[in-house]
């Protein structure tokens, strides 16, 4: 290792998280411009949250684009703040990853217009 690494791979860190502003454990949540998923809830005294940058995770999305649009496996996937839920495949947002087939997947991940918790897989 060299003297100057502080974190082997970096995918799993305690931060100061961007939005939402009290994350809870298995939200999505924004650190600057990268996109993962709160594995506690942020602590009270520091105001850190530890979060995982990586994996496949289970998430609320939306199938609009600023206008409805389905969601299917491969789809790109973004993060808006101002949203809820906050992903979806909305461009103007911050890149969060791509939708992944369902158990059981039979065309449509979600529907134009509606919000359904599918797997993410995280892309930073």
């Amino acid at each position: 290792m060299a003297k100057n690494e502080i974190f082997k791979d970096g995918d799993d860190l305690s931060v100061t998280v961007s939005h939402p502003t009290s994350p809870v454990s298995g939200d999505p949540v924004r650190y600057g411009e990268i996109v993962g998923v709160a594995t506690t809830t942020e602590d009270a005294d520091s105001g850190k949250t530890s979060v995982t940058f990586k994996g496949v995770h289970l998430l609320s999305v939306k199938g609009t684009t600023g206008s409805d649009s389905a969601v299917a496996p491969g789809d790109k996937l973004y993060y808006v703040d101002a949203n809820t839920p906050p992903i979806s495949k909305t461009t103007s947002g911050r890149f969060v990853g791509y939708a992944f087939e369902a158990p059981g997947y039979s065309g449509t991940l979600v529907a134009a217009g509606a919000t359904a918790t599918i797997p993410v897989r995280l892309s930073n």
